[in-house]
C-alpha cells in the first residue's frame, strides 16, 4: 500500500472533499494540519514546488496536486493504480 499524505487546513471545503474521497476509497493516509503561517504549511509549499494552496496531496512522496487534481485522476481512472487498487 502506498504512503499517502495530505496537507489540510481547518474549514477548507476542498480539503474536506479530498479527505472524503480518500476515506471513501478506504485508503490509509496521514492528514497533516497546515494552516497558513505554520511550519507544516511551509513544508507543503516546499514539497509541492511552490504551490501555496491546500490541500496538497502526496502519494509515495510524489506531489499529485490538490483536490481538483485528485478528482481528475479519479475521473480518468488513474487514481486507483497510484493507490495500489488496480
Amino acid at each position: 500500500m502506498p504512503s499517502v499524505e495530505i496537507y489540510t487546513q481547518p474549514g477548507c471545503p476542498y480539503c474536506h472533499r479530498a479527505v472524503a474521497l480518500l476515506e471513501h476509497k478506504g485508503v490509509a493516509f496521514t492528514e497533516i494540519n497546515a494552516p497558513r503561517g505554520t511550519p507544516e504549511r511551509e513544508t507543503a509549499i516546499q514539497r509541492s514546488g511552490g504551490q501555496t494552496t491546500v490541500p496538497q496531496i502526496f502519494i509515495d512522496g510524489q506531489g499529485i496536486g490538490g483536490c481538483d487534481d485528485l478528482f481528475s485522476l479519479e475521473r480518468r481512472g488513474a487514481l486507483d493504480p497510484l493507490l495500489g487498487q488496480a
